[in-house]
């Protein structure tokens, strides 16, 4: 027990002493974090660099870039990938096991050995420097992780709530919007966050595919701060912050369903 207290104050030092540095960060100027970099903030609580950085419209932009290809591209796959869930669990026969390998091997290809054949594609299209290819390659690359978590989900649903609905004579789209959908609720939103993570933070892709400052990403705008001979620490620390904020806030609001969906499944009555 005692190593067990010992090990979880180990584990929470090793979290809040580097989060607590990026704040102290963010609340300095150039020349405090240099002369005192572990010190505290020589003005007390120092909201400049938040001021500054949104009254830069050009970071703010790139806010609003991150927000649509996020929001959008979450949207879109879970959507997709419940209905791909969905038409799995009803396939009882060999299809839907080869259709569930599938996207099982789409999870086991690393994203380095993607981007090659990825970009052809999307130069092709001529979607290069766009927030819709950007969000059509989010798409398609999250597929795979989202469509193995909701089919291990819905799979554990009992299968007379299936024969009772078709009983009942819904069909089934009916049976999906209806039944699977609500009872999905936890899985689904476990998974939105899931997805929301990867997507926010995502530098790879924007990286790849923009080089339009109109439409770069707040990961990618982040990179900005950081010269060839020097990097503003404290503004590219507040703009981790400000980056952080939305995900925190996502999960304070949805931690219950992100709990209940983590755990969905594990116990069956």
């Amino acid at each position: 027990m005692i190593f067990r207290r010992f090990a979880v104050l180990i584990y929470a030092l090793l979290v809040i002493i580097p989060i607590t540095m990026v704040i102290l960060t963010s609340m300095k100027t150039m020349s405090e974090t240099f002369e005192n970099p572990l010190g505290l903030p020589g003005e007390g609580v120092n909201i400049a660099n938040y001021i500054d950085i949104f009254r830069s419209e050009t970071m703010l932009g790139y806010f609003i870039n991150s927000s649509v290809v996020t929001l959008a591209s979450v949207s879109f796959t879970l959507m997709f990938a419940a209905m791909i869930a969905f038409a799995i669990t009803r396939l009882t026969n060999w299809i839907g096991t080869i259709v569930f390998l599938l996207f099982t091997l789409g999870m086991m290809v690393p994203a380095q050995v993607n981007m090659v054949p990825l970009y052809n594609v999307v130069l092709q299209l001529g979607l290069t420097n766009s927030l819709l290819g950007l969000i059509l390659v989010n798409i398609s690359v999250t597929m795979p992780v989202a469509v193995f978590i909701l089919t291990g989900f819905m799979k554990t649903l009992p299968k007379e709530l299936f024969e009772a609905s078709t009983i009942d004579g819904a069909g089934e789209w009916k049976m999906f919007t209806s039944v699977v959908i609500p009872l999905s609720l936890p899985s689904l939103s476990a998974t939105a966050i899931f997805l929301f993570v990867m997507h926010w933070n995502d530098l790879l892709y924007p990286l790849l595919f923009i080089t339009d400052n109109n439409y770069k990403t707040l990961p990618l705008a982040l990179l900005e701060f950081q010269g060839q001979y020097a990097t503003n620490y404290p503004m590219l620390f507040t703009g981790v912050m400000i980056a952080s904020a939305p995900m925190v806030l996502a999960y304070i609001f949805l931690q219950r369903y992100f709990v209940a969906g983590m755990t969905a499944g594990a116990v069956k009555g």
